[in-house]
């Protein structure tokens, strides 16, 4: 006799922890966003008016998509249990677009509204592209190791997400510190919080209130959030078409960016997807790829500038208990935020420090899972995959502003940071294979690494010819000493269970 169905909910209340977590996340980018767009002399009209309001129907689409595909799961494996995919641009991503498309853009043409329409058009061939590459997404997945996979993404959330919003949260220590307890209290250990208030929630209260009855929250900032209020309406355009045509003559070598930062858009998919999955809620790769390319591809017919994807927060929804209904909510509160000019107002009304520590969680949660998910053995190809991300973290940061300090520290930094996702992969997954004694795909990967580096994929500032020959001589002589082991009939480990993303 079957079980009858379960029931699962459009809503509850750990949708509310989860929701304040993504909303942070992704309002934290559309800021950013606008104020860098700003700040390189785009016009409040097409930032407000067409760049946020296409970010917003592609945050929207893609959210109430992976509502669904929770609820289609539930369905599948009869489970109340599931977790909706978070979904949202992502930050790395973002930052190339806006510095590595837009302002290059603004200064070749010298015009605000042609520089946004070629934005546009590689937003749109970035979503094309991601499509196109979901076709063999499911077939990577099931050959690299989910050591390598997870441990690129706890680089990530350890510096990016973890690291820095400690950071943030430690900026004003009263207010900070004591929603980082409530966080710890709340989230990690699970014990209520007065009133039976969701956790996140309770934080943001509890903080934004004192933040303000201290004065350590800037009050002038409150005012100026009124003038961008208004009504933007998601209307479609054809910015994308006159874009191509500058994007395919005298701006061509855009591509060169368009490119590299599309397939680490869906490799950041496929970890977030494998990490879920690790989880306990298996989605489809190629599924996730191809909606994720989709939502990019809609939000540049509406004015939108920046790809989309599998958010790398999902896993800390996960263990928040949440279901689909974060991703519901997040997706509507988007597109009504956008729409009446909200995205400024709001972000001025809550201190940074009282919402960093929720974030501090999401990035512990990612991290614990890369370990938490993988045999002891693997520990050290986790560890190793997460290195890069130092390295990544500290050219992002500090390179346009301040290279001599890095070239103190060392020269590697930059090479190491530039492709960080492709080199924590494949570093992890040679670790891993090696672990398992399977010398043929140890040097499999480290032959990939080679041609990474020599296109300039990897360990390199652009696209480009034996980019990196230094670093292509380096992987060439690990898969020599790699093969060696294959000649001598070095024989895999008997015990080994399998490390791919299949286990």
């Amino acid at each position: 006799m079957s079980n009858a169905p379960v029931h699962y909910p459009w809503y509850k209340k750990e949708d509310t922890d989860a929701f304040f977590a993504l909303f942070q996340n992704n309002i934290a980018n559309f800021v950013i966003i606008a104020i860098s767009m700003l700040g390189m002399g785009f016009p409040a009209e097409i930032v407000y008016g067409q760049v946020l309001p296409g970010a917003a129907v592609a945050v929207m689409a893609g959210n109430f998509y992976y509502a669904w595909s929770a609820a289609r799961l539930a369905r599948q494996e009869n489970r109340a249990d599931v977790t909706a995919l978070s979904y949202g641009i992502s930050t790395p991503v973002m930052f190339v677009f806006l510095f590595g498309v837009l302002l290059p853009a603004k200064t070749l043409t010298g015009d605000a509204e042609l520089a946004w329409k070629v934005a546009v058009a590689a937003c749109l061939i970035s979503g094309a592209i991601e499509m196109l590459v979901s076709l063999i997404g499911g077939w990577v997945q099931r050959n690299l190791p989910r050591p390598a996979m997870l441990g690129a993404v706890a680089g990530v959330a350890l510096t990016f997400i973890a690291g820095e919003m400690l950071f943030k949260t430690l900026e004003i220590p009263m207010i900070g510190l004591l929603v980082l307890a409530i966080t710890i209290v709340g989230l990690v250990a699970r014990v209520s919080m007065p009133f039976r208030l969701p956790a996140s929630l309770f934080a943001i209260l509890i903080g934004t209130a004192l933040a303000y009855l201290t004065g350590a929250a800037d009050s002038s900032k409150f005012s100026d959030a009124f003038t961008h209020l208004g009504f933007y309406p998601l209307l479609p355009n054809l910015a994308w078409y006159e874009g191509l045509g500058l994007l395919f003559t005298s701006l061509l070598a855009l591509m060169t960016v368009i490119l590299p930062i599309t397939l680490y858009n869906a490799i950041e998919t496929m970890n977030n997807v494998e990490a879920m999955s690790a989880a306990g809620d298996r989605y489809s790769v190629r599924e996730c790829q191809a909606v994720d390319g989709a939502g990019t591809l809609l939000g540049a017919l509406f004015g939108g500038v920046f790809p989309t994807t599998v958010y790398i927060a999902t896993v800390g929804s996960k263990w928040m208990g949440a279901g689909r209904g974060y991703s519901l909510l997040n997706g509507a509160v988007y597109g009504l935020a956008t729409m009446f000019g909200l995205i400024a107002f709001i972000a001025a009304l809550i201190p940074v420090a009282v919402v960093a520590p929720i974030l501090v969680f999401v990035g512990m949660s990612m991290i614990a899972t890369a370990f938490n998910s993988n045999h002891a053995r693997y520990y050290p190809a986790v560890a190793l995959a997460m290195l890069p991300y130092f390295a990544n973290y500290l050219m992002t940061r500090f390179s346009r502003g301040a290279p001599q300090v890095l070239e103190g520290i060392s020269p590697a930094i930059s090479a190491l940071g530039q492709g960080a996702m492709f080199t924590a992969i494949l570093l992890g997954a040679m670790t891993a294979a090696v672990i398992d004694r399977q010398f043929r795909q140890a040097t499999a990967f480290a032959l990939v690494a080679a041609g990474l580096s020599f296109v300039g994929l990897m360990h390199a500032p652009k696209l480009a010819w034996y980019a990196a020959p230094d670093f292509v001589h380096g992987y060439l002589l690990m898969a020599l000493f790699f093969a060696w082991y294959i000649w001598r009939g070095e024989q895999p480990a008997v015990s080994a269970s399998p490390s791919t993303g299949n286990d």
